[in-house]
């Protein structure tokens, strides 16, 4: 059996599709950047691959030997947008280049890119989510990095299949989801009580199992789909958060312009604060994917894990 590639292996993402096909029983191979990576979840049925630091001149083909398609979730978080534009241009888009490349010359069949709703901006009006047809305007450098990776991929491996994540959610989660959870757990209050935005997201089991699907479905090649599991307010988000948590969320009322315009708000804070939805119709209808796991069981696991990390600590 031919394994399937799982670049960024090691990642919060990563772990969950791995682990998903090891519950499958397909083969699959992981590629991490350093040797001493540690493993973690189920060992790979056709090894590890070291391919070190990514850029336009990594060096793919061990890991590619043999494999019968690609899933690319490797790449530069968000957080070093500010720090380093180029280095997110090198890390998500010339490194996923030289992949297509290296992937299409050693016969692998599919390649599927983890892309997200950054490449097509920011925002949307709470009532029209944003569809693949809707036209890209990234607002930021990691956006650009994702939308020029979409690219790249597409010229190099005609048959590519890209899926715009909105924010991922589930057990590890880190970055902003995590500083909420945290909050709520210990009871800060929280000035998001008049929220009427609407936020897209999609549970890392929901969206391992879509990434897996597009990977062997026939009716993906070539396609670019968008993916949710649902669509909540940041009040109903916490609540969501509290429930798993078993700690209720402390909210209060602060206008959301005030906390928009406030000159102590974080970009994350008022990115928050915004809308932004996307159809997932086309995956639905097209590859006959819907979600396998409630939302708000990904949370009261997303809980677990954070209530074992502290305990651990």
């Amino acid at each position: 059996m031919q394994p399937i590639l799982v670049t960024g292996a090691n990642g919060f993402l990563g772990r969950a599709v791995c682990a998903d096909l090891q519950r499958r029983g397909l083969a699959w191979r992981a590629a991490v950047r350093a040797a001493d990576s540690e493993r973690h979840g189920p060992q790979p049925t056709h090894g590890t691959a070291v391919v070190g630091d990514l850029g336009p001149d990594t060096d793919w083909r061990p890991a590619l030997h043999g494999a019968c398609a690609v899933i690319h979730l490797a790449g530069a978080a968000h957080a070093a947008a500010v720090a380093d534009p180029a280095a997110l241009m090198r890390v998500n888009s010339e490194a996923s280049r030289a992949l297509a490349v290296q992937a299409l010359a050693a016969g692998v069949a599919r390649f599927v890119l983890a892309s997200s709703v950054k490449a097509m901006g920011e925002e949307t009006p709470p009532d029209r989510p944003w569809n693949e047809d809707t036209e890209c305007a990234p607002t930021d450098a990691y956006g650009r990095s994702k939308q020029a990776a979409e690219f790249a991929v597409r010229g190099e491996f005609a048959g590519a299949v890209v899926l715009r994540l909105p924010l991922v959610y589930g057990p590890g989660v880190r970055a902003n989801l995590r500083r909420l959870m945290l909050a709520v757990l210990h009871r800060r209050l929280l000035p998001f009580a008049s929220l009427r935005n609407r936020r897209s997201l999609i549970g890392r089991a929901n969206a391992a199992d879509a990434l897996i699907l597009a990977a062997a479905h026939p009716g993906a090649a070539g396609e670019t789909f968008l993916l949710r599991d649902a669509d909540w307010s940041i009040p109903e988000l916490l609540r969501a958060i509290g429930e798993g948590l078993k700690v209720a969320p402390r909210l209060f009322a602060v206008p959301a312009a005030l906390l928009r315009l406030s000159p102590i708000a974080r970009p994350a804070l008022r990115r928050l604060t915004g809308s932004l939805l996307v159809d997932d119709a086309r995956i639905r209808s097209q590859l006959g994917w819907s979600p396998l796991r409630e939302p708000r069981q990904e949370w009261t696991l997303a809980a677990r894990a954070l209530r074992a990390e502290i305990d651990i600590r």
